[in-house]
């Protein structure tokens, strides 16, 4: 595994290991360089044997520590199930997503936390948890909202329980009917939370359209969610946070869509962090025919 050290938008994570150090499945690898900034962990165990850098998903070279696997999948002793999640308090699951190292997995990964702090200034009175795919071809938050909507639920409670507000909207696009009778199976009682339908209309994973379309609230240009009482939450996202708190998991791993004309089998896969895309091609089949991008 090649794991980046740059992992969100914020700065990147600081090495705490070294060539030769044994690592187990969630221990920290880098911790984080400030607020808007998140740690990272080892996605499985084994040894390290580089810190260094390496090419980036985004372009060019950054840090990342690469971890050659023992073949055991042992976890760290720091993570195990929490036993009653549900009474967390606010603060309480603020510290545990940001020590989760979680971000959001909607694209942009900005940390999670910080988005879960909002200044007093500008109070949230609305979440939304953003269950529009952002491109046409991608189905992961799909397949996550069909085969794990009750775990997104209660990680969307989390959520709305750490921003303080009661009103909470889950919008799907109405071509996906199967995952909007799923995720109303899933709402807890009395949380407050309506899965809305929406219409399929590009960009409408976006999150200042996806605002406009469940709250008619129009963010400013050159503004913010919150500066309209609201914060927008990926389902992946959810996902994550519900195991964080539930499970005591960090985030080391998350769906990944290998899809388009080329791929024989196109597929979802939830890989480890630090996975090669050249194995998730070949797992989906590998590609056929020209291939210019």
């Amino acid at each position: 595994m090649v794991i980046p050290l740059r992992q969100s938008l914020g700065a990147p994570a600081t090495p705490v290991v070294k060539v030769g150090d044994e690592v187990k499945v969630g221990q920290p690898v880098g911790e984080a360089a400030g607020f808007v900034s998140v740690p990272v962990h080892a996605s499985i165990s084994g040894k390290v044997t580089a810190v260094g850098r390496f090419p980036h998903p985004l372009g060019g070279e950054h840090q990342a520590v690469v971890i050659e696997g023992d073949g055991e999948d042992a976890w760290h002793e720091s993570v195990r199930p929490r036993e009653h999640a549900e009474s967390l308090t606010p603060k309480e699951i603020i510290d545990i997503v940001r020590e989760a190292g979680i971000v959001g997995l909607g694209g942009a990964a900005f940390p999670t936390h910080v988005k879960l702090s909002p200044p007093e200034s500008k109070p949230i009175d609305v979440a939304i948890l953003n269950g529009a795919e952002c491109e046409p071809w991608l189905t992961a938050d799909h397949r996550l909202m069909l085969e794990r909507p009750a775990e997104v639920m209660k990680g969307f409670w989390l959520i709305m329980k750490a921003l303080g507000c009661d009103s909470g909207f889950v919008g799907i696009e109405s071509n996906k009917p199967d995952a909007v009778e799923a995720m109303r199976a899933a709402v807890p009682e009395g949380s407050g939370i309506q899965v809305v339908m929406v219409q399929v209309k590009y960009p409408q994973g976006a999150e200042k359209q996806l605002i406009d379309a469940l709250t008619r609230r129009k963010v400013p240009a050159g503004g913010l969610p919150m500066d309209v009482g609201a914060v927008v939450q990926n389902v992946g996202t959810a996902l994550a946070v519900y195991e964080a708190c539930y499970l005591g998991r960090p985030l080391v791993r998350r769906v990944v869509t290998i899809t388009g004309t080329p791929v024989e089998n196109p597929s979802n896969f939830l890989p480890r962090i630090g996975a090669m895309v050249e194995g998730l091609v070949e797992l989906a089949g590998g590609l056929k025919g020209e291939v210019s991008k």
